[in-house]
C-alpha cells in the first residue's frame, strides 16, 4: 500500500488542477491509458474543431459559386487531413506525460483506477491511498442494447476520427451537438449522412428557433430520420443494417453511435463529493459537460485543496456553449420556451444576417441573432446565434449578461462597428427593446 497526499484520477482537466502550488506534498496521477490530454485534446474539442473548420473549407470551396467565383472541389483528402491533426496534437499528449513523469514530486500511474475503500484505489496491482483525491475521469459514450447486442462494428465519437479512411455512407445515431459536428465533418469528406433521432427535431435544448430553422436546413443536406428509433443492427462488417421501430431500415458502411454520454458523480457547490476527501470535477460531475466548465472547476477545486478555509464555487448560471457545424450556432442564458414554461415576462429580438450589410457582403440567408431581454430592466436573459462567426459573436452577449450590463446599455455605450458583422447583434439588441 502506498500513500500520498493527493492523487488525481483523469489527465484531462484534472491535470489542471496540479500547479507547483503542490511541490511540497506528494502528489500522484492516475491515467487508464497511455495518452495524457483527456477527451478535449484526444477526441474531442480540439481534434473536431481541426476537422470542423477543414470542413468550412470545404463548404467555402463548394459554395463559391454564389460570388460569382469559378472554383472546382477536388475533394477532402481524409488520410492527410488526419494525419496532420493528430501528428500535432499526439505529441502534445506524449509530452505532457513525460512532463509529470520528471516532476519529482509527482508519481503516474497508468491502469483504471477503482475505489476499494475510503480514500484507497486499487491501480492494477497496486492499492493507493490519500489524504485527498480528486475525481476527473469525463464521461463515456452511451451505446443503446441494439447496437452494443448486435455484435457488429460501430463508431462513437471516440474512435471515428481516427479511422484510416472516411465513410461512404455514415449512419448517425443521435441529434445532438456530437452528432450534428461529425455529421459536418464527414459530410465534408464525401460520405452520404443519415441521422436517426427519437425526437422531431435536431439539437434538442437549444432554442426552439435554432432547432427548427437548424433541422429544415440539414433536412436539404442529409437524409433525416426523426421521431425514429433503432430496435436492431444487423448485415456484416462494412454492409450494416439499421431496422427502426417504424420497420424501415438504414443501410450504412459505417454507424456512428452519438446518443449521448454517461456519469455523473454528485458534488456540492465546492466540487466536494459525499465522500470525505474526495472531491470531482468534469463531466464526470458537472451539469454543464464543457471544456470551460471542466476548467473552471479544476481551478475550483485547486484553490479549494489548498484553502479550506477559503471555499469557492464555479456556478454555472451564464454558461456559454457553441456548437461548430455548418452554420454554427453559439447560445448563452434562457431558451424562449424556458422562459415561457417558467412564466417569465420576456421581450424577442431577431435579426438576420442578410439585414445587415456584412451579411449581404456574406450572401448570407439562414444566419440569425435571436436576443431575449427583460422588458422591465433591460437584463439580457439569453441570446442565441445561427450562422458563421457565431461562437465570437456571442461573447460580447457572454460578457454583458455576466456582469449585469443592460441591452440599451450595450446599444448606447460602446461603438458598433460597422459594417463588421457585429451589427447583427447590435440590431437584434435594438429590435428587443
Amino acid at each position: 500500500m502506498t500513500h500520498h497526499d493527493l492523487i488525481v484520477v483523469g489527465t484531462g482537466s484534472g491535470n489542471r488542477v496540479i500547479d507547483d502550488a503542490f511541490a511540497d506534498l506528494d502528489v500522484a496521477i492516475v491515467e487508464e491509458e497511455h495518452r495524457f490530454g483527456g477527451t478535449c485534446l484526444n477526441v474531442g474539442c480540439i481534434p473536431t474543431k481541426m476537422l470542423s473548420y477543414t470542413g468550412e473549407v470545404v463548404d467555402t470551396v463548394a459554395e463559391a459559386g454564389r460570388f460569382d467565383v469559378r472554383a472546382e472541389l477536388g475533394g477532402m483528402d481524409w488520410a492527410g487531413v488526419r494525419a496532420r491533426v493528430f501528428d500535432r496534437l499526439d505529441p502534445i499528449s506524449r509530452d505532457g506525460r513525460a512532463g509529470r513523469i520528471d516532476t519529482p514530486w509527482i508519481t503516474v500511474y497508468t491502469g483504471h483506477a477503482r475505489f476499494t475503500g475510503a480514500r484507497t484505489l486499487q491501480v492494477g496491482g497496486e492499492t493507493l491511498t490519500a489524504d485527498n483525491i480528486v475525481v476527473a475521469t469525463g464521461s463515456r459514450p452511451v451505446v443503446p442494447p441494439p447496437v452494443a447486442d448486435a455484435g457488429l462494428p460501430f463508431e462513437t465519437s471516440d474512435t471515428i476520427m481516427r479511422r484510416g479512411r472516411a465513410p461512404r455512407r455514415l449512419a448517425v445515431l443521435g441529434g445532438g451537438y456530437i452528432a450534428a459536428e461529425l455529421a459536418h465533418v464527414f459530410a465534408a469528406a464525401g460520405a452520404e449522412i443519415v441521422v436517426i433521432e427519437q425526437a422531431d427535431t435536431l439539437l434538442g435544448g437549444q432554442d426552439e428557433t435554432v432547432t427548427e430553422e437548424f433541422t429544415a436546413l440539414l433536412a436539404k443536406r442529409y437524409d433525416l430520420r426523426l421521431g425514429r428509433e433503432a430496435t436492431r443492427v444487423s448485415g456484416a462488417p462494412g454492409a450494416l443494417r439499421i431496422t427502426l421501430d417504424d420497420d424501415t431500415t438504414v443501410e450504412a458502411d459505417t454507424l456512428l453511435v452519438a446518443v449521448g454520454l454517461d456519469g455523473r458523480v454528485v458534488v456540492e457547490d465546492h466540487q466536494r463529493t459525499t465522500a470525505e476527501g474526495v472531491w470531482a470535477l468534469g463531466d464526470v460531475c458537472t451539469p454543464v459537460p464543457l471544456k470551460h466548465v471542466a476548467n473552471r472547476e479544476a481551478d475550483v477545486v485547486r484553490h479549494n485543496l489548498r484553502h479550506p478555509d477559503d471555499l469557492v464555487s464555479a456556478g454555472h448560471d451564464l454558461v456559454p456553449s457553441a456548437i461548430f457545424t455548418h452554420p454554427q450556432i453559439a447560445a448563452v442564458g434562457a431558451t424562449e420556451q424556458d422562459l415561457r414554461d417558467r412564466g417569465v415576462d420576456y421581450r424577442v429580438g431577431l435579426v438576420r444576417y442578410g439585414d445587415v450589410a456584412y451579411g449581404w457582403a456574406m450572401e448570407d440567408e439562414t444566419g440569425f441573432c435571436k436576443m431575449l431581454v427583460d422588458p422591465a430592466d433591460g437584463a439580457i436573459l439569453g441570446a442565441h446565434i445561427m450562422g458563421p462567426q457565431a461562437a465570437t459573436l456571442v461573447q460580447p452577449l457572454v460578457l454583458a449578461a455576466t456582469l449585469g450590463i443592460t441591452a440599451r446599455t450595450l446599444v448606447e455605450r460602446p461603438y458598433w462597428i460597422h459594417p463588421a458583422l457585429t451589427e447583427v447583434v447590435q440590431q437584434a439588441l435594438i429590435d428587443a427593446l
